[in-house]
């Protein structure tokens, strides 16, 4: 088991330039009734299913496992909440740290997030001067979420949808 100590932060997209193509991610989530978080998803040419539990402050537990291309593909096809994410990632090192930027498709088409995971909740970073805003507290913005309620669902600019 992985502990997940993550912040997340919006993209100012005037300022990004990505670094390379990247890799196209498509994913989805299994409903579940306790709060954990079942995550299917292909990365590229890679299958992995990813549990996780519900977040404590930054961090949750994290289990997350390799699974057959084959596997995952079929999973995201009969098993998962509708719209999946469909998004391309970027990864980006800065000294010790990396950084993955998340340039959403589909349903939240748009959407431009950045991530980085800690090894504490207490630690530091230097942001990028590409980074626009922090998002980390806002459930919104988290993947699994995402799903259920799309960055263009038109409910976004409302205040009152946090």
């Amino acid at each position: 088991m992985a502990i997940e100590i993550e912040r997340k932060f919006l993209v100012n997209k005037n300022l990004w330039q990505p670094p390379d193509d990247g890799v196209i991610y498509r994913q989805g989530y299994i409903h579940t009734h306790n709060g954990t978080t079942v995550r299917v998803r292909v990365a590229g040419d890679q299958g992995f299913m990813t549990l996780k539990t519900k977040t404590q402050s930054l961090s949750r537990s994290e289990f997350e496992y390799s699974i057959p291309l084959h596997d995952a593909e079929e999973m995201l096809m009969i098993m998962c909440d509708r719209p999946l994410i469909e998004k391309k990632r970027y990864k980006l090192k800065i000294g010790e740290l990396v950084w993955e930027i998340d340039e959403f498709f589909g349903d939240n088409q748009g959407l431009l997030l950045a991530e980085i995971e800690l090894t504490s909740e207490e630690q530091t970073i230097s942001l990028p001067p590409w980074i626009d805003k922090e998002v980390t507290e806002d459930s919104r913005y988290y993947n699994s979420n995402l799903v259920k309620n799309p960055y263009n669902n038109g409910q976004w600019n409302n205040p009152d949808s946090k």
